[in-house]
Protein backbone atom coordinates (compact mmCIF):
# COMPACT_ATOMS: atom_id res chain seq x y z
CA UNK A 1 0.00 0.00 0.00
CA UNK A 2 2.58 2.20 0.93
CA UNK A 3 4.78 2.07 -2.29
CA UNK A 4 1.14 2.48 -4.41
CA UNK A 5 0.96 5.91 -2.21
CA UNK A 6 4.21 6.85 -3.39
CA UNK A 7 3.92 6.17 -6.98
CA UNK A 8 0.55 8.09 -6.60
CA UNK A 9 2.12 10.97 -5.21
CA UNK A 10 4.90 10.76 -7.56
CA UNK A 11 2.26 10.78 -10.67
CA UNK A 12 0.18 13.48 -8.96
CA UNK A 13 2.57 16.10 -8.57
CA UNK A 14 0.91 19.35 -9.22
CA UNK A 15 3.92 21.47 -9.58
CA UNK A 16 5.48 20.18 -12.99
CA UNK A 17 5.90 22.27 -16.19
CA UNK A 18 5.53 19.64 -19.10
CA UNK A 19 2.44 17.65 -19.97
CA UNK A 20 2.94 13.89 -19.47
CA UNK A 21 3.06 12.30 -23.54
CA UNK A 22 1.24 9.37 -24.72
CA UNK A 23 3.43 6.46 -24.74
CA UNK A 24 3.69 6.62 -28.85
CA UNK A 25 7.27 6.07 -29.84
CA UNK A 26 8.10 8.13 -32.31
CA UNK A 27 11.40 7.94 -32.16
CA UNK A 28 14.40 5.43 -30.59
CA UNK A 29 15.22 5.18 -27.63
CA UNK A 30 19.06 6.21 -27.72
CA UNK A 31 21.39 3.28 -27.42
CA UNK A 32 25.27 2.59 -27.47
CA UNK A 33 26.06 0.40 -30.99
CA UNK A 34 29.59 -1.45 -31.75
CA UNK A 35 30.47 -0.30 -35.14
CA UNK A 36 34.03 -1.35 -36.18
CA UNK A 37 36.46 -1.19 -33.10
CA UNK A 38 34.67 1.95 -31.67
CA UNK A 39 31.43 2.25 -29.79
CA UNK A 40 28.70 5.17 -31.24
CA UNK A 41 25.92 6.47 -29.24
CA UNK A 42 22.94 6.72 -31.47
CA UNK A 43 20.38 8.85 -31.33
CA UNK A 44 16.96 9.52 -33.18
CA UNK A 45 18.34 6.59 -35.12
CA UNK A 46 21.83 8.08 -36.26
CA UNK A 47 25.73 7.73 -34.74
CA UNK A 48 25.58 11.19 -32.55
CA UNK A 49 29.05 12.92 -31.22
CA UNK A 50 28.17 14.52 -27.62
CA UNK A 51 29.83 18.28 -27.77
CA UNK A 52 29.15 18.82 -24.55
CA UNK A 53 29.70 21.04 -21.15
CA UNK A 54 29.01 19.93 -18.07
CA UNK A 55 27.57 22.52 -15.81
CA UNK A 56 28.68 23.18 -12.05
CA UNK A 57 27.67 21.08 -9.32
CA UNK A 58 24.37 24.14 -8.22
CA UNK A 59 24.20 26.05 -11.81
CA UNK A 60 20.99 23.56 -12.28
CA UNK A 61 19.68 23.82 -8.92
CA UNK A 62 16.79 26.05 -9.42
CA UNK A 63 15.12 27.21 -13.44
CA UNK A 64 15.83 30.65 -12.35
CA UNK A 65 19.15 30.30 -12.31
CA UNK A 66 19.26 29.46 -15.71
CA UNK A 67 17.71 30.96 -17.69
CA UNK A 68 20.70 33.43 -18.36
CA UNK A 69 22.65 30.20 -19.12
CA UNK A 70 21.07 28.68 -22.01
CA UNK A 71 21.86 31.55 -24.84
CA UNK A 72 25.53 31.53 -23.34
CA UNK A 73 25.78 27.44 -23.75
CA UNK A 74 24.10 28.12 -27.19
CA UNK A 75 26.49 30.91 -28.19
CA UNK A 76 30.02 28.32 -27.06
CA UNK A 77 28.42 25.73 -29.89
CA UNK A 78 27.41 22.77 -27.70
CA UNK A 79 25.06 19.97 -29.00
CA UNK A 80 24.70 18.72 -25.43
CA UNK A 81 24.38 20.25 -21.78
CA UNK A 82 25.22 17.89 -18.59
CA UNK A 83 23.38 18.97 -15.87
CA UNK A 84 23.10 17.90 -11.84
CA UNK A 85 19.81 16.39 -10.90
CA UNK A 86 20.08 15.29 -6.48
CA UNK A 87 18.17 13.23 -4.93
CA UNK A 88 17.30 15.76 -2.12
CA UNK A 89 16.24 17.91 -4.57
CA UNK A 90 13.37 15.47 -6.19
CA UNK A 91 12.58 13.80 -3.02
CA UNK A 92 12.84 16.60 -0.13
CA UNK A 93 10.28 14.25 1.60
CA UNK A 94 10.49 10.67 1.74
CA UNK A 95 7.72 9.59 -1.10
CA UNK A 96 6.92 13.51 -2.36
CA UNK A 97 8.61 13.78 -5.56
CA UNK A 98 8.88 17.23 -7.28
CA UNK A 99 9.41 16.81 -10.98
CA UNK A 100 9.28 20.05 -11.55
CA UNK A 101 13.02 21.02 -12.31
CA UNK A 102 13.66 17.97 -14.16
CA UNK A 103 10.57 18.73 -16.61
CA UNK A 104 12.02 22.28 -16.95
CA UNK A 105 15.22 21.34 -17.82
CA UNK A 106 14.24 18.84 -20.76
CA UNK A 107 11.59 21.72 -21.72
CA UNK A 108 14.51 24.67 -21.48
CA UNK A 109 16.87 22.50 -23.22
CA UNK A 110 14.84 21.57 -26.00
CA UNK A 111 13.86 24.95 -26.46
CA UNK A 112 17.58 25.72 -27.13
CA UNK A 113 18.19 22.45 -29.54
CA UNK A 114 20.26 20.97 -27.18
CA UNK A 115 20.75 17.53 -26.28
CA UNK A 116 20.86 16.76 -22.14
CA UNK A 117 22.61 14.33 -20.03
CA UNK A 118 21.53 14.30 -16.89
CA UNK A 119 23.57 13.11 -13.62
CA UNK A 120 21.79 11.67 -10.84
CA UNK A 121 23.35 13.00 -7.72
CA UNK A 122 21.86 10.34 -5.28
CA UNK A 123 23.43 8.43 -2.78
CA UNK A 124 27.05 9.92 -3.43
CA UNK A 125 28.21 13.04 -5.05
CA UNK A 126 32.61 13.69 -4.97
CA UNK A 127 32.31 10.31 -2.62
CA UNK A 128 30.50 11.88 -0.13
CA UNK A 129 26.83 11.70 0.47
CA UNK A 130 25.98 15.66 0.57
CA UNK A 131 23.07 15.88 -2.07
CA UNK A 132 20.79 13.24 -0.65
CA UNK A 133 17.79 14.60 1.07
CA UNK A 134 17.90 15.49 5.01
CA UNK A 135 15.65 12.64 5.84
CA UNK A 136 18.58 10.32 5.03
CA UNK A 137 21.18 12.07 6.39
CA UNK A 138 19.38 12.62 9.36
CA UNK A 139 18.32 9.05 10.38
CA UNK A 140 21.82 7.76 10.21
CA UNK A 141 21.16 4.52 12.12
CA UNK A 142 18.09 3.60 8.74
CA UNK A 143 20.94 4.92 6.59
CA UNK A 144 24.62 4.48 8.13
CA UNK A 145 27.45 5.95 6.97
CA UNK A 146 30.96 4.64 6.48
CA UNK A 147 33.19 4.05 9.65
CA UNK A 148 37.00 4.89 9.88
CA UNK A 149 40.04 2.59 11.10
CA UNK A 150 39.17 4.94 14.47
CA UNK A 151 35.54 3.86 14.40
CA UNK A 152 34.59 7.56 13.23
CA UNK A 153 31.79 7.82 10.82
CA UNK A 154 32.55 9.84 7.76
CA UNK A 155 29.71 11.63 5.84
CA UNK A 156 29.39 9.05 3.21
CA UNK A 157 26.31 6.47 3.11
CA UNK A 158 27.84 2.86 3.59
CA UNK A 159 27.07 -0.01 0.30
CA UNK A 160 26.13 -2.23 2.97
CA UNK A 161 22.55 -1.10 3.55
CA UNK A 162 19.39 -2.34 1.99
CA UNK A 163 17.69 0.91 3.19
CA UNK A 164 20.03 2.98 1.88
CA UNK A 165 19.99 1.10 -1.66
CA UNK A 166 16.53 0.59 -1.81
CA UNK A 167 15.67 4.47 -1.12
CA UNK A 168 18.19 5.62 -3.58
CA UNK A 169 16.78 3.11 -6.57
CA UNK A 170 13.17 3.92 -5.79
CA UNK A 171 14.43 7.99 -6.57
CA UNK A 172 16.21 6.86 -9.40
CA UNK A 173 13.12 4.77 -10.48
CA UNK A 174 10.74 7.42 -10.53
CA UNK A 175 13.49 10.14 -11.93
CA UNK A 176 13.38 7.71 -15.00
CA UNK A 177 9.80 6.87 -15.18
CA UNK A 178 9.47 10.90 -15.02
CA UNK A 179 12.13 11.30 -17.68
CA UNK A 180 9.60 8.64 -20.42
CA UNK A 181 6.87 10.15 -19.83
CA UNK A 182 7.76 13.82 -20.64
CA UNK A 183 10.65 12.60 -23.03
CA UNK A 184 9.70 9.40 -25.07
CA UNK A 185 8.79 11.58 -28.05
CA UNK A 186 11.46 14.00 -28.49
CA UNK A 187 14.56 12.24 -26.72
CA UNK A 188 16.14 15.45 -25.51
CA UNK A 189 17.41 13.38 -22.81
CA UNK A 190 19.90 10.97 -24.40
CA UNK A 191 22.09 9.39 -21.42
CA UNK A 192 22.06 9.31 -17.98
CA UNK A 193 25.35 9.67 -15.20
CA UNK A 194 24.71 7.22 -12.00
CA UNK A 195 26.21 8.77 -8.69
CA UNK A 196 29.29 10.75 -9.22
CA UNK A 197 32.69 9.68 -8.39
CA UNK A 198 32.03 7.47 -5.65
CA UNK A 199 34.61 5.33 -3.43
CA UNK A 200 35.83 5.52 0.80
CA UNK A 201 37.54 8.98 1.29
CA UNK A 202 39.93 9.06 4.33
CA UNK A 203 40.63 5.32 4.46
CA UNK A 204 40.94 2.32 2.33
CA UNK A 205 37.52 0.79 3.21
CA UNK A 206 34.25 1.08 4.93
CA UNK A 207 35.03 -0.52 8.78
CA UNK A 208 31.62 -0.06 10.16
CA UNK A 209 29.95 -3.59 11.42
CA UNK A 210 28.25 -4.81 8.09
CA UNK A 211 31.55 -4.23 6.54
CA UNK A 212 33.77 -5.72 8.78
CA UNK A 213 31.34 -9.20 8.53
CA UNK A 214 31.65 -8.82 5.00
CA UNK A 215 35.22 -8.95 4.21
CA UNK A 216 35.63 -11.79 6.37
CA UNK A 217 33.27 -14.00 4.14
CA UNK A 218 34.25 -15.92 1.07
CA UNK A 219 34.67 -13.28 -2.21
CA UNK A 220 31.16 -13.66 -4.13
CA UNK A 221 30.56 -16.67 -6.29
CA UNK A 222 29.49 -13.83 -9.06
CA UNK A 223 32.74 -12.34 -9.04
CA UNK A 224 35.18 -15.71 -8.77
CA UNK A 225 32.78 -16.98 -11.80
CA UNK A 226 33.61 -13.57 -13.20
CA UNK A 227 37.31 -13.84 -12.83
CA UNK A 228 37.95 -17.17 -14.08
CA UNK A 229 35.23 -17.31 -17.58
CA UNK A 230 38.02 -13.43 -18.36
CA UNK A 231 41.13 -14.83 -16.72
CA UNK A 232 42.69 -14.70 -19.66
CA UNK A 233 41.56 -10.92 -20.71
CA UNK A 234 41.86 -9.22 -17.71
CA UNK A 235 43.17 -6.08 -17.40
CA UNK A 236 47.23 -6.90 -15.95
CA UNK A 237 47.13 -4.91 -12.88
CA UNK A 238 44.21 -6.37 -11.80
CA UNK A 239 45.49 -9.78 -12.88
CA UNK A 240 48.50 -9.25 -10.85
CA UNK A 241 46.96 -8.94 -7.63
CA UNK A 242 45.11 -12.55 -8.27
CA UNK A 243 48.53 -14.32 -9.45
CA UNK A 244 50.25 -12.87 -6.85
CA UNK A 245 47.37 -14.62 -4.52
CA UNK A 246 48.03 -18.16 -6.42
CA UNK A 247 44.35 -17.42 -8.64
CA UNK A 248 42.45 -18.50 -5.93
CA UNK A 249 39.24 -19.52 -7.09
CA UNK A 250 37.27 -19.52 -3.47
CA UNK A 251 38.42 -17.92 0.11
CA UNK A 252 38.21 -14.80 1.92
CA UNK A 253 38.92 -11.64 0.24
CA UNK A 254 42.29 -11.56 2.30
CA UNK A 255 42.48 -15.25 1.07
CA UNK A 256 42.20 -14.66 -2.30
CA UNK A 257 43.66 -11.23 -3.05
CA UNK A 258 46.31 -11.03 -0.10
CA UNK A 259 46.31 -8.48 2.78
CA UNK A 260 46.76 -4.47 2.39
CA UNK A 261 45.41 -1.28 0.71
CA UNK A 262 44.80 -3.36 -2.80
CA UNK A 263 42.23 -6.31 -1.64
CA UNK A 264 40.39 -3.16 0.31
CA UNK A 265 39.90 -1.53 -2.79
CA UNK A 266 39.08 -4.44 -4.82
CA UNK A 267 36.36 -4.93 -1.90
CA UNK A 268 34.93 -1.71 -2.22
CA UNK A 269 34.54 -1.66 -5.81
CA UNK A 270 32.68 -4.69 -5.75
CA UNK A 271 30.36 -3.21 -3.65
CA UNK A 272 30.14 0.38 -4.84
CA UNK A 273 29.60 -1.99 -8.04
CA UNK A 274 26.46 -3.85 -7.04
CA UNK A 275 24.93 -0.54 -5.10
CA UNK A 276 25.71 1.22 -8.48
CA UNK A 277 24.11 -2.11 -10.78
CA UNK A 278 20.97 -1.82 -8.20
CA UNK A 279 20.13 1.59 -8.17
CA UNK A 280 21.28 1.58 -12.81
CA UNK A 281 18.64 -1.16 -12.62
CA UNK A 282 15.69 0.16 -11.34
CA UNK A 283 15.72 2.86 -13.23
CA UNK A 284 16.62 0.84 -16.68
CA UNK A 285 13.14 -0.98 -16.20
CA UNK A 286 11.65 2.79 -16.31
CA UNK A 287 13.70 3.99 -19.13
CA UNK A 288 16.49 2.10 -20.63
CA UNK A 289 18.23 5.47 -21.48
CA UNK A 290 23.06 4.64 -21.73
CA UNK A 291 24.29 5.04 -17.98
CA UNK A 292 27.48 5.34 -17.09
CA UNK A 293 29.42 6.48 -13.84
CA UNK A 294 32.85 8.88 -13.85
CA UNK A 295 36.08 8.46 -11.39
CA UNK A 296 37.80 10.38 -9.54
CA UNK A 297 41.40 9.42 -10.42
CA UNK A 298 44.19 8.91 -8.01
CA UNK A 299 46.44 12.19 -8.24
CA UNK A 300 50.41 12.39 -8.39
CA UNK A 301 50.52 13.06 -4.67
CA UNK A 302 47.95 10.02 -3.73
CA UNK A 303 49.98 7.12 -1.95
CA UNK A 304 46.80 4.59 -1.46
CA UNK A 305 43.51 3.79 -1.87
CA UNK A 306 41.33 6.52 0.42
CA UNK A 307 43.52 9.03 -0.75
CA UNK A 308 41.49 9.29 -3.77
CA UNK A 309 38.26 7.42 -3.62
CA UNK A 310 38.43 3.86 -2.70
CA UNK A 311 36.46 1.30 -4.55
CA UNK A 312 35.78 3.48 -7.70
CA UNK A 313 35.77 3.11 -11.54
CA UNK A 314 39.40 3.91 -11.68
CA UNK A 315 40.98 2.23 -14.35
CA UNK A 316 42.57 -0.88 -12.36
CA UNK A 317 39.31 -2.00 -10.64
CA UNK A 318 37.40 -1.56 -13.96
CA UNK A 319 37.35 -5.65 -13.73
CA UNK A 320 35.59 -5.84 -10.61
CA UNK A 321 33.16 -3.39 -12.02
CA UNK A 322 32.33 -5.33 -14.91
CA UNK A 323 31.48 -8.05 -12.91
CA UNK A 324 29.77 -5.95 -10.44
CA UNK A 325 28.02 -3.52 -12.33
CA UNK A 326 26.57 -4.75 -15.79
CA UNK A 327 23.79 -2.61 -15.97
CA UNK A 328 26.47 0.30 -16.42
CA UNK A 329 27.55 0.92 -20.31
CA UNK A 330 30.09 3.11 -19.45
CA UNK A 331 33.50 3.62 -16.70
CA UNK A 332 34.23 7.48 -17.82
CA UNK A 333 37.28 9.39 -16.54
CA UNK A 334 37.38 12.56 -15.39
CA UNK A 335 40.37 14.04 -16.73
CA UNK A 336 42.32 16.91 -15.40
CA UNK A 337 45.74 15.58 -15.02
CA UNK A 338 48.25 16.36 -18.11
CA UNK A 339 48.56 12.65 -19.02
CA UNK A 340 45.26 13.10 -21.01
CA UNK A 341 46.48 10.79 -24.18
CA UNK A 342 47.40 8.07 -21.28
CA UNK A 343 44.40 8.29 -19.59
CA UNK A 344 42.44 7.74 -22.48
CA UNK A 345 44.15 4.74 -23.70
CA UNK A 346 43.97 3.17 -20.27
CA UNK A 347 40.15 3.67 -20.28
CA UNK A 348 39.70 2.07 -23.93
CA UNK A 349 40.82 -1.17 -22.74
CA UNK A 350 38.49 -4.16 -22.83
CA UNK A 351 36.38 -2.39 -25.42
CA UNK A 352 35.30 0.20 -22.44
CA UNK A 353 33.76 3.51 -24.88
CA UNK A 354 35.06 6.50 -24.36
CA UNK A 355 33.51 9.40 -22.76
CA UNK A 356 34.81 12.03 -21.17
CA UNK A 357 32.81 13.70 -18.83
CA UNK A 358 34.56 16.11 -16.76
CA UNK A 359 37.84 18.05 -18.00
CA UNK A 360 38.88 21.09 -19.15
CA UNK A 361 37.91 23.35 -22.12
CA UNK A 362 41.03 22.07 -24.02
CA UNK A 363 40.53 22.29 -27.67
CA UNK A 364 43.71 20.05 -28.34
CA UNK A 365 42.55 17.53 -25.87
CA UNK A 366 39.36 17.80 -27.97
CA UNK A 367 40.60 17.25 -31.07
CA UNK A 368 42.48 13.70 -29.91
CA UNK A 369 40.18 12.71 -27.54
CA UNK A 370 37.40 12.29 -30.74
CA UNK A 371 40.00 11.69 -33.30
CA UNK A 372 42.40 9.50 -32.08
CA UNK A 373 40.23 7.55 -29.33
CA UNK A 374 37.14 7.61 -30.73
CA UNK A 375 35.54 9.30 -28.31
CA UNK A 376 31.42 9.51 -27.71
CA UNK A 377 31.61 12.97 -26.11
CA UNK A 378 33.68 15.63 -24.31
CA UNK A 379 32.75 17.78 -22.08
CA UNK A 380 34.40 20.38 -19.88
CA UNK A 381 33.39 20.91 -16.34
CA UNK A 382 31.75 24.27 -14.98
CA UNK A 383 31.50 25.33 -19.15
CA UNK A 384 29.45 28.53 -17.55
CA UNK A 385 32.45 29.74 -16.38
CA UNK A 386 35.38 28.36 -18.42
CA UNK A 387 37.29 30.88 -19.97
CA UNK A 388 37.83 30.90 -23.37
CA UNK A 389 39.11 34.61 -24.19
CA UNK A 390 40.15 34.02 -27.73
CA UNK A 391 37.16 31.29 -28.84
CA UNK A 392 39.14 29.05 -29.45
CA UNK A 393 36.74 26.47 -27.80
CA UNK A 394 34.20 27.77 -28.80
CA UNK A 395 35.69 27.83 -32.68
CA UNK A 396 36.64 24.11 -32.11
CA UNK A 397 33.09 23.22 -31.38
CA UNK A 398 31.78 24.74 -34.64
CA UNK A 399 34.50 23.12 -36.89
CA UNK A 400 34.01 19.10 -34.92
CA UNK A 401 30.21 20.23 -36.01
CA UNK A 402 30.65 21.09 -39.57
CA UNK A 403 32.82 17.42 -39.12
CA UNK A 404 30.54 15.25 -37.54
CA UNK A 405 29.32 12.90 -40.79
CA UNK A 406 32.95 12.47 -41.59
CA UNK A 407 34.40 12.04 -38.04
CA UNK A 408 31.13 9.16 -37.51
CA UNK A 409 31.38 7.28 -40.31
CA UNK A 410 35.26 6.76 -39.89
CA UNK A 411 35.59 6.14 -36.30
CA UNK A 412 36.71 2.57 -35.63
CA UNK A 413 37.91 2.02 -38.86
CA UNK A 414 41.34 3.13 -38.92
CA UNK A 415 41.18 5.96 -41.19
CA UNK A 416 41.05 8.75 -39.27
CA UNK A 417 43.79 10.41 -36.20
CA UNK A 418 44.87 13.12 -34.65
CA UNK A 419 48.04 14.77 -33.33
CA UNK A 420 48.48 17.88 -30.76
CA UNK A 421 51.75 19.02 -30.65
CA UNK A 422 53.76 21.79 -28.04
CA UNK A 423 56.94 24.29 -28.95
CA UNK A 424 59.43 21.56 -27.76
CA UNK A 425 57.65 18.50 -28.58
CA UNK A 426 59.50 16.35 -31.16
CA UNK A 427 57.14 15.95 -34.11
CA UNK A 428 54.10 14.06 -34.04
CA UNK A 429 53.59 11.55 -36.83
CA UNK A 430 50.35 10.63 -37.89
CA UNK A 431 50.50 7.89 -40.82
CA UNK A 432 47.34 6.69 -42.65
CA UNK A 433 46.26 5.61 -46.30
CA UNK A 434 50.18 5.52 -47.67
CA UNK A 435 51.31 9.17 -46.14
CA UNK A 436 52.86 10.02 -43.06
CA UNK A 437 52.11 13.78 -41.46
CA UNK A 438 54.47 14.72 -39.36
CA UNK A 439 53.00 17.40 -36.96
CA UNK A 440 54.90 19.69 -35.11
CA UNK A 441 53.28 23.21 -33.39
CA UNK A 442 53.92 26.05 -35.86
CA UNK A 443 55.51 29.36 -35.67
CA UNK A 444 55.52 33.06 -36.32
CA UNK A 445 51.86 33.92 -37.57
CA UNK A 446 50.89 29.51 -37.50
CA UNK A 447 52.00 29.66 -33.87
CA UNK A 448 49.44 28.78 -31.02
CA UNK A 449 48.48 31.12 -28.95
CA UNK A 450 48.81 32.17 -25.22
CA UNK A 451 47.41 29.94 -22.81
CA UNK A 452 44.32 31.02 -21.82
CA UNK A 453 44.04 31.96 -17.68
CA UNK A 454 43.72 29.80 -15.38
CA UNK A 455 39.64 29.15 -14.08
CA UNK A 456 40.60 29.31 -10.38
CA UNK A 457 44.39 30.86 -8.18
CA UNK A 458 46.92 27.92 -8.49
CA UNK A 459 44.76 25.73 -10.88
CA UNK A 460 47.39 24.42 -13.70
CA UNK A 461 46.78 25.06 -17.48
CA UNK A 462 48.60 22.91 -19.93
CA UNK A 463 50.89 25.27 -22.00
CA UNK A 464 50.47 25.97 -25.68
CA UNK A 465 49.66 23.70 -28.31
CA UNK A 466 48.90 23.02 -31.82
CA UNK A 467 46.46 20.07 -32.96
CA UNK A 468 44.62 18.85 -35.67
CA UNK A 469 42.42 15.94 -36.63
CA UNK A 470 43.46 13.64 -40.26
CA UNK A 471 40.60 11.93 -42.01
CA UNK A 472 41.41 9.76 -45.00
CA UNK A 473 38.52 9.53 -47.36
CA UNK A 474 40.37 8.32 -50.56
CA UNK A 475 43.50 7.35 -52.35
CA UNK A 476 45.37 10.37 -51.98
CA UNK A 477 42.48 12.18 -50.52
CA UNK A 478 42.30 14.33 -46.79
CA UNK A 479 40.12 15.93 -44.60
CA UNK A 480 42.57 18.36 -41.68
CA UNK A 481 41.13 20.31 -39.38
CA UNK A 482 42.22 22.32 -36.44
CA UNK A 483 45.04 25.04 -35.37
CA UNK A 484 48.57 26.44 -34.73
CA UNK A 485 50.21 23.14 -36.80
CA UNK A 486 52.46 22.74 -39.57
CA UNK A 487 52.30 19.51 -40.94
CA UNK A 488 55.03 17.90 -44.48
CA UNK A 489 53.95 14.91 -45.72
CA UNK A 490 56.20 11.67 -47.04
CA UNK A 491 54.79 8.51 -48.96
CA UNK A 492 54.98 5.26 -46.86
CA UNK A 493 53.99 2.89 -49.68
CA UNK A 494 56.29 1.86 -53.07
CA UNK A 495 56.24 3.84 -55.47
CA UNK A 496 57.66 7.33 -56.06
CA UNK A 497 59.68 8.59 -53.06
CA UNK A 498 58.32 11.86 -53.03
CA UNK A 499 55.25 13.84 -52.02
CA UNK A 500 53.46 17.34 -52.77
CA UNK A 501 50.28 18.91 -52.68
CA UNK A 502 47.95 18.47 -55.57
CA UNK A 503 45.47 20.69 -54.49
CA UNK A 504 44.64 22.55 -50.88
CA UNK A 505 40.81 23.77 -50.05
CA UNK A 506 40.23 26.23 -47.13
CA UNK A 507 36.75 26.16 -46.50
CA UNK A 508 33.42 25.69 -44.40
CA UNK A 509 30.61 23.01 -44.49
CA UNK A 510 27.28 24.69 -44.49
CA UNK A 511 24.09 22.48 -44.57
CA UNK A 512 26.68 19.12 -45.25
CA UNK A 513 27.84 21.02 -48.58
CA UNK A 514 31.45 21.73 -48.75
CA UNK A 515 31.75 25.50 -49.33
CA UNK A 516 35.35 26.68 -50.87
CA UNK A 517 36.59 30.06 -48.84
CA UNK A 518 40.37 29.98 -50.31
CA UNK A 519 42.16 27.84 -52.55
CA UNK A 520 45.35 27.52 -51.03
CA UNK A 521 49.47 26.82 -52.58
CA UNK A 522 52.42 28.94 -52.51
CA UNK A 523 53.62 30.37 -49.10
CA UNK A 524 49.85 29.47 -47.49
CA UNK A 525 51.20 25.70 -47.96
CA UNK A 526 54.93 26.08 -47.66
CA UNK A 527 55.49 25.45 -51.59
CA UNK A 528 57.84 26.72 -53.71
CA UNK A 529 61.72 26.82 -53.64
CA UNK A 530 63.64 24.07 -51.39
CA UNK A 531 61.30 23.96 -48.73
CA UNK A 532 59.20 21.17 -48.27
CA UNK A 533 55.94 21.19 -49.01
CA UNK A 534 53.61 21.54 -45.68
CA UNK A 535 49.70 21.99 -44.44
CA UNK A 536 49.54 25.01 -42.30
CA UNK A 537 47.00 25.76 -40.06
CA UNK A 538 47.32 29.01 -38.26
CA UNK A 539 46.22 30.02 -34.63
CA UNK A 540 44.11 32.87 -34.65
CA UNK A 541 41.13 29.81 -35.84
CA UNK A 542 40.35 26.64 -36.30
CA UNK A 543 40.27 25.97 -39.91
CA UNK A 544 39.22 22.66 -42.34
CA UNK A 545 41.19 21.85 -45.37
CA UNK A 546 40.63 19.24 -47.77
CA UNK A 547 43.92 18.46 -49.45
CA UNK A 548 44.66 16.07 -52.40
CA UNK A 549 48.18 14.69 -52.88
CA UNK A 550 50.28 13.35 -55.30
CA UNK A 551 53.85 11.71 -56.03
CA UNK A 552 56.80 12.30 -57.76
CA UNK A 553 60.62 11.73 -58.41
Amino acid sequence: MRLRTLCCCAALCGLTSIPVRSQTQTKPVPHLEKRGAATQLIVDGKPFLVLAGELGNNTSSTLENMKPIWPALVEINLNTVLAAVAWSWIEPEEGQFDFSLVDGLIQDARRNNLRLVLLWFGSWKNGTSSYCPAWVKRDFERFPLVRDKDGKGREILSTFSEASVNADARAFAALMRRVRQVDSQERTAIMIQVQNEVGVLGDSRDRCPAANAAFAKPVPQELMDYLEKHKDALLPEFRGVWKAGGFKTSGTWEEVFGKGEAVDEIFMAWHYARYVNRVAEAGKKEYPLPMFVNAWLVQPRDKQPGDYPSGGPVDHTHDVWRAGAPRIDILAPDIYLPEFGEICARYRRGENPMLIPETRADAANLFRAVGRYNAIGFSPFGIERQPDPEGLFAKSYAVLSQLTPLILANQGKGTMDAAVAGANDPAQKVSLGGYTFSVSMGRGRWGVLPAAPPPAAGAPQPPPRGFAIFIWVGPDEYWVAGSGIVATVEPITPGPPLASLASVEEGTFADGRWVIGRRLAGDDTGQGGEARASLRLPATRVSILHVKLYRYR
